[in-house]
C-alpha cells in the first residue's frame, strides 16, 4: 500500500514537471504552495457562499473569516448554519488550507455551537451539544471523495444544523506580514438519498506518554465492536513529529486484517482502504502508534500544541441506511494482551525520504524564528533517524522469529555495541510493556484545556477524556460528630489487596455496581456484552441503541466474599445499561438503569420486578420521570427511597417505602466554585443511619456532601485534594468508616486513582489503597464491610479487586510468598524444611522442659527435706531453699523473665517488646507489599 501511494506521488511529481517544463520537484512544491496561500487569503466575508449545482446538488464554503492568530498553538473555530432544513448528503471535500500557516483542521457537524460570535477561540468548545467529526485535514493532504452512493447525511431528523470549523494555527511566525487567513474547506452536498451512510470512527490514545531519548513507544487502542456490520473505505493517520507509523487493524478470531498502515510524516490524507473490509458485531478494532523519543530531553505527553503529540487512527466508513451511526470513537485500551500477537509490521517504520519530508512540510521550518539551528540540524538528520529506526526495527523482526526471506532495506548495520544496547531495549518491546498505561507523576501544563478540545468534548460520559479546567483543592474541615472511631483509628490501621481472592480473574461486563447483601455475600451489578460511550445517548438523553435489545447475560451475580463462588445469577432481558446497586435490609435488590431512566426493586427469587420508578426510555425531570439515574438507597428504618438523578439532573428525590413521590434538592452546579447543595453528577450514595445523614460522592466536583435525611438539609461537605477532580463512589461502615475510590487524573496532574479510608466525624483520610494486580483504571463503585474487607468495581477494567486489612492481607500474602519460595527454587525448599523440622524441634523441646521443670523441682524438695532430716548432714536447719533468691544472686536475673515461665505457652498473655512465634518463624514480607505507595 506504502510503495502504491509513494508512486503515484512520483507520479504526480513528473506530470508536474513535465507541464512545468521540467521544473525541480521542490519548485513545483512551491508554486503548489504559492497557489494555495493566495487561495487562502481570498477572504470571503461575512456572507458565506452557497453555489448551486442544479436541482439537487449545491456547493457550501466554509472559511476562517479573515483571521490573524496571535500567539502559536492558537485554536480558532467559527461556525456555518446549514442552509437547507430538509435532509442532505456531504459528498466531497475540498480543503483550502497549506501547513505553512495551519497545523490541521477539523469539520464537526452538531445542532447548537459552542458560541454565536464570528469566530471565537475554541477554549469555549466546539458545540454546545453532542459533535461529529466529518472531515480532518493535516500536512497538506489531497481532497477526500466518497465512493458513489454514500454520503455524511446531514440535517433533518439528524441533529447536524451547524458546521463548525476548528482550525489550529501551530506557529505565528507564518503571519509576520499580519496577513488575514481564510483557510477552510468546501463541501459537496446533495439531496439525492444516499442509500449508505458515511460515518467516522475515530481511535485515539488519551494517556501515552513517550520519556526522553526513549527509543521506541508503542501507543495501543483497541475496542470491541459492538453494533451493526459497517464497511471501511478509508482511513488517515494522525501524529506530530515524533511518530513513526500508524497502523490499524481488525481482529476477527485472533486473525489481525490491515485497516491500513501509514507514516504520519507524509501528507494525512484519508487514504483508501486497499481490499474491502467489513466489520461485524464482536469484532476488534486495534490500532498502534510507534514513538520515538529520541531528541527530547523531557516527556512528551498527548495535548494540543506543536510540541505535545497525539496518536489518532481514524476510519471512514459506510452502514446500511436504517442503521447507520454517523459517529463512533475508541478510546482505551480493552486488551493490552491481544497485542503480543500486533503484525510485525505494525512495528517498522515507513521510511520516508528527506526531500519528500521537505516537500511535505513545506518551507515552514526555514522560517521559524526560534532555534533555527536546531531545527536545520534536524532536518539535516532527518534520514539518519528513519534508517537508525530502520536498522532497530530489522533486529527487533528477527527477535520476533521474522522469516529469512522478508527484505528491509538498510544503508548500513549497527556496531556490536548498537546492537548490544538495543537488546535490553528490545527485551521490554517484545515482552509488549503498556508503555501507554503507565500511570506517572506528571509536571503541570498550561494547554491542558487544548486537549479537552482536540479530542471534542466527549461529554460527561464514563471515559478517561474529561473537560479540563483549573480548580482549588482544599478540606473544608467539617463538624464533628459523635463517631466512635474518632479515637480509636488512627495510625496503624491499613487495608491492603486480597492477593489470593480469584474474583479478580471472572469474566465480567462493564462493572457498574457493588453491594453485600445481608448474609455479606458480594452481589456484582455489570453490563455483559452492553457497553455505554458517546454513541449510546442523542443530544436530549434519549437511548440510541435500543435495536441491540436488553442484555442477554444475567446482570446480576452473587458471589461467595471468601472464593468468588457464583451462588446465584439474575437479571438477564431485563435491563439496557446497568447503573448503580444496593441491597436494603430484606435482601431486595434496588438497581438503576441510565439507558432505561428508570429504578427498579428485585426480591432475589423473584424474576419480575417489585417495583419501578420512572418511565421506560422517557428521560424527564418531573416527579415520575429521571434522566440516567445513578444510584438509589433505602433507609433500613423508615423504608424510605432515596435516588440520585444522575447525569443530566442534578438533584436526589426522595420517595415512600410504596415508591410514592416526597421530595427533592439539589440544583447543577452554577459557574465558579460549586456551592453546597449543587451537583454535577450525583453518582453514588451512602446512608449513614448512625447519624441520619445521607452522603453524595458529587462527582464531577471532586467532593462528598452529605445531607440530613428527613429535611434533605445540607450539613457538611468532604474535601481533599488527593481526591483530584473527580469522586466516583461512597460507602459507609457502621461504626464511623467511610470508604471512596476517585478518577483518574487530568492531564498534567498528579492525584492518582486509588481508594480512601476516612473518619467520617472528621472526614480525615486514615489510609489509601490500590491494587497489587493489574492496576485500577476507572473504579466505579466501592462498597465495605464490617469487618472491613473492601470490594472496588472498575467499569473500564471490567474486574473487581478484594481487598482486606493488614490482619487478613499480611497473613495471605505471607502465604503467597511462602509458595512462591516453594515452587521456585529447590534448594531454599529444602532449607525451609530444616527450619520448619528445627522449629517443630524447638517447641518439642520447650514442652519437654516445661513438663520436666515441675518433677524436678518435686523431687529437689523432697532431697532436700531427707537431707534435713539425715544426721549425715548435720548444721542447722531452716528456712528451705528459695528458687526466686537461688537466681537472683546470679547476674543480669529479670523477675519478670522469671515470671514469664508460667505463661509462655499461651497465646492470650505475652509481654509488650518480644516477638510472637508465628512473627519468628518466617521473614515479615518486603514493604512494597504492605504499602500501597511503595509498590506503585
Amino acid at each position: 500500500m506504502a510503495s502504491f501511494v509513494n508512486n503515484l506521488l512520483i507520479l504526480f511529481i513528473v506530470f508536474q514537471n513535465i507541464c512545468l517544463g521540467f521544473r525541480s520537484p521542490l519548485s513545483v512544491f512551491k508554486r503548489y504552495r504559492d497557489t494555495t496561500r493566495s487561495l487562502s487569503s481570498e477572504c470571503l466575508g461575512s456572507d458565506r457562499p452557497v453555489i448551486s449545482l442544479g436541482l439537487s446538488d449545491f456547493v457550501l464554503d466554509i472559511r476562517m473569516p479573515g483571521v490573524t492568530p496571535k500567539q502559536s498553538d492558537t485554536y480558532l473555530c467559527m461556525s456555518v448554519p446549514l442552509p437547507v432544513d430538509d435532509e442532505a448528503y456531504v459528498v466531497d471535500f475540498k480543503p483550502h488550507a497549506s501547513m505553512d500557516i495551519v497545523h490541521h483542521m477539523l469539520l464537526f457537524g452538531c445542532n447548537e455551537p459552542s458560541s454565536t460570535e464570528n469566530y471565537w477561540d475554541c477554549d469555549e468548545g466546539t458545540c454546545k451539544d453532542k459533535s461529529n467529526i466529518l472531515y480532518a485535514w493535516a500536512r497538506n493532504a489531497p481532497p477526500t471523495r466518497l465512493p458513489k452512493g454514500v454520503g455524511f447525511r446531514v440535517g433533518g431528523e439528524t441533529g447536524v444544523r451547524f458546521f463548525v470549523l476548528q482550525v489550529h494555527y501551530g506557529d505565528i511566525s507564518a503571519f509576520r506580514d499580519k496577513h488575514k487567513d481564510c483557510s477552510g474547506v468546501t463541501l459537496h452536498l446533495t439531496h439525492q438519498k444516499q442509500p449508505l451512510i458515511a460515518g467516522m470512527y475515530l481511535m485515539m490514545s488519551a494517556n501515552t506518554v513517550i520519556p526522553p531519548g526513549k527509543k521506541v513507544v508503542d501507543a495501543d487502542i483497541a475496542c470491541h465492536y459492538k453494533r451493526f456490520p459497517m464497511h471501511l473505505f478509508a482511513y488517515r493517520v494522525h501524529t506530530h513529529r515524533l511518530g513513526k507509523v500508524v497502523s490499524g487493524y481488525r481482529v476477527r478470531n485472533g486473525q489481525w486484517t490491515l485497516i491500513g498502515r501509514q507514516s504520519p510524516q507524509l501528507p494525512q490524507a484519508f487514504y483508501p482502504v486497499e481490499h474491502p473490509i467489513d466489520v461485524s458485531y464482536d469484532d476488534i478494532l486495534a490500532a498502534r502508534c510507534v514513538f520515538s523519543g529520541e531528541g527530547r530531553t523531557t516527556e512528551t505527553h498527548i495535548g494540543g500544541t506543536a510540541n505535545d503529540e497525539m496518536c489518532n487512527f481514524y476510519i471512514m466508513y459506510y452502514m446500511e441506511a436504517k442503521h447507520a451511526v454517523s459517529y463512533m470513537t475508541c478510546t482505551q485500551n480493552a486488551n493490552p494482551e491481544m497485542f503480543r500477537n500486533i503484525p510485525q509490521e505494525a512495528n517498522i517504520p515507513i521510511p520516508v525520504k528527506s526531500d519528500m519530508l521537505k516537500m511535505t512540510h513545506g518551507h515552514h521550518e526555514e522560517t521559524k524564528d526560534t532555534d533555527k539551528s536546531s531545527s536545520l540540524q534536524q532536518a539535516k538528520n532527518e534520514e539518519e533517524e528513519i534508517l537508525d529506526q530502520c536498522d532497530f526495527y530489522s533486529l527487533l523482526s528477527k527477535l520476533l522469529g521474522e522469516g529469512e526471506d522478508h527484505v528491509h532495506v538498510h544503508k548500513h548495520n549497527p556496531t556490536e555495541k548498537a546492537e548490544s544496547d538495543l537488546v535490553a531495549e528490545i527485551a521490554n518491546v517484545v515482552q509488549k510493556k503498556d508503555l501507554a498505561r503507565e500511570i506517572t507523576n506528571h509536571d503541570e501544563r498550561d494547554n491542558a484545556i487544548l486537549v479537552r478540545d482536540r479530542i471534542h468534548k466527549f461529554h460527561r460520559l464514563e471515559s478517561t477524556l474529561r473537560p479540563s479546567e483549573n480548580r482549588h483543592f482544599s478540606l473544608q474541615h467539617p463538624k464533628h460528630g459523635e463517631g466512635s472511631w474518632e479515637k480509636e483509628h488512627t495510625g496503624d490501621f491499613h487495608i491492603e489487596e486480597a492477593v489470593e481472592w480469584p474474583g479478580l480473574d471472572l469474566k465480567l461486563g462493564q462493572v457498574s455496581g457493588l453491594a453485600l447483601d445481608p448474609e455479606n455475600n458480594l452481589v456484582i451489578f455489570h453490563r455483559g456484552d452492553h457497553v455505554w460511550d458517546e454513541n449510546s445517548f442523542d443530544s436530549k438523553f434519549v437511548y440510541q441503541q435500543r435495536g441491540l435489545g436488553p442484555i442477554e447475560q444475567n446482570t446480576i451475580l452473587v458471589l461467595n466474599p471468601s472464593n468468588a463462588k457464583l451462588l446465584l445469577s439474575m437479571g438477564k432481558s431485563l435491563f439496557y445499561l446497568p447503573h448503580g446497586l444496593s441491597i436494603d435490609k430484606n435482601g431486595n435488590y434496588w438497581v438503576t438503569d441510565v439507558a432505561l431512566h428508570q429504578v427498579f426493586k428485585l426480591g432475589a427469587d423473584d424474576k419480575k420486578p417489585l417495583l419501578i420508578l420512572g418511565v421506560a426510555l422517557q428521560p424527564g425531570s418531573g416527579k415520575n420521570h429521571f434522566c440516567q439515574p445513578t444510584d438509589v438507597a433505602v433507609d433500613p428504618i423508615t423504608g424510605s427511597i432515596y435516588v440520585s438523578d444522575g447525569y443530566c439532573n442534578s438533584r436526589i428525590v426522595q420517595f415512600s417505602p410504596n415508591g410514592l413521590y416526597v421530595m427533592q434538592w439539589g440544583e447543577e452546579t452554577s459557574s465558579g466554585r460549586a456551592r453546597p447543595g449543587q451537583f454535577h453528577i450525583p453518582h453514588s450514595l451512602a446512608l449513614i443511619p448512625d447519624f441520619s445523614q445521607l452522603c453524595v460522592a458529587d462527582r464531577e466536583n471532586g467532593r462528598i456532601q452529605c445531607f440530613r435525611l428527613e429535611t434533605g438539609e445540607f450539613i457538611r461537605e468532604i474535601k481533599h485534594k488527593s481526591f483530584g477532580r473527580e469522586l466516583f463512589a461512597v460507602s459507609y461502615v457502621p461504626g464511623g468508616l467511610l470508604f471512596a475510590v476517585n478518577g483518574m487524573p487530568y492531564p498534567g496532574e498528579a492525584e492518582p486513582v486509588q481508594g480512601f479510608v476516612m473518619n467520617f466525624s472528621t472526614g480525615e483520610i486514615i489510609d489509601t489503597f490500590i491494587p497489587l494486580r493489574k492496576r485500577f483504571e476507572m473504579p466505579h463503585d466501592v462498597v465495605a464491610s464490617e469487618d472491613k474487607t473492601v470490594f472496588v468495581g472498575d467499569v473500564h477494567a471490567r474486574a473487581v479487586w478484594k481487598f482486606a486489612s493488614t490482619e487478613e492481607s499480611e497473613t495471605i500474602v505471607e502465604a503467597r510468598l511462602k509458595n512462591n519460595s516453594e515452587s521456585t527454587d529447590p534448594v531454599k525448599k529444602q532449607e525451609k524444611h530444616l527450619v520448619q523440622r528445627a522449629s517443630t524441634g524447638v517447641s518439642f523441646v520447650l514442652i519437654t522442659t516445661l513438663l520436666i521443670i515441675p518433677v524436678v523441682v518435686l523431687l529437689t524438695i523432697l532431697v532436700f527435706i531427707r537431707w534435713r532430716k539425715t544426721p549425715v548432714y548435720g548444721g542447722k536447719g531452716g528456712g528451705g531453699l528459695n528458687l526466686g533468691n537461688f537466681f537472683a544472686s546470679h547476674k543480669g536475673y529479670s523477675r519478670k523473665g522469671f515470671d514469664r515461665l508460667s505463661t509462655e505457652g499461651s497465646d492470650q498473655e505475652k509481654d509488650d517488646g518480644t516477638d510472637s512465634e508465628e512473627e519468628c518463624s518466617a521473614p515479615p514480607p518486603p514493604p512494597a507489599l504492605h504499602h500501597p505507595q511503595m509498590s506503585r
